[in-house]
């Protein structure tokens, strides 16, 4: 078989609509669009909430809790993604960036209490999650917040 012998099944490729050619293109003179009103006009269309004269249905519906417009997003690191580095290894947000398990320095990160460790790190963290801070001292390692502002080690406090 050769590539000019190949031809695709039935029905797998659809023509495309060819508008604006007239009467003879089967597609008329008004190009599918109608007589008159706003979908036959050019520019935009029907705004997305817009229902005609009912109640859009973002506006029936009851607003429930509180959404942020500046929620704290944190990047999230697993614990168990620690695991292959080496004991006594400084983990902080330079070394999280250079070995890529966070994205951006400006963002801060939390560690999650996700798998295991084995290895006894020392963490300079401004968040860590409790299973995560348990998993931490049970192997041994050390815990410290960094403060970002100051650029100084506080011992960390206990939740």
């Amino acid at each position: 078989m050769q590539l000019h012998e190949l031809i695709s099944p039935k029905g797998s490729r659809k023509r495309r609509k060819i508008v604006g050619r007239g009467r003879g293109s089967g597609h008329g003179k008004t190009s599918c669009r109608g007589q008159k009103g706003q979908k036959s006009r050019s520019g935009r269309g029907i705004l997305r909430g817009l229902e005609g004269g009912q109640m859009p249905l973002i506006r029936r519906l009851p607003k429930v809790g509180f959404r942020s417009k500046r929620p704290i997003l944190n990047q999230i690191v697993k614990l168990g993604d620690l695991n292959r580095f080496e004991s006594g290894t400084v983990i902080n947000a330079e070394f999280l960036k250079t070995e890529g398990l966070i994205k951006s320095l400006n963002k801060p990160f939390k560690i999650l209490g996700d798998g295991e460790i084995k290895k006894s790190l020392i963490i300079q963290a401004e968040s860590l999650s409790k299973t995560a801070r348990e998993k931490i001292t049970k192997a041994g390692g050390k815990i410290t917040n960094f403060d970002k502002t100051s650029g100084e080690e506080k011992p960390a406090a206990k939740k």
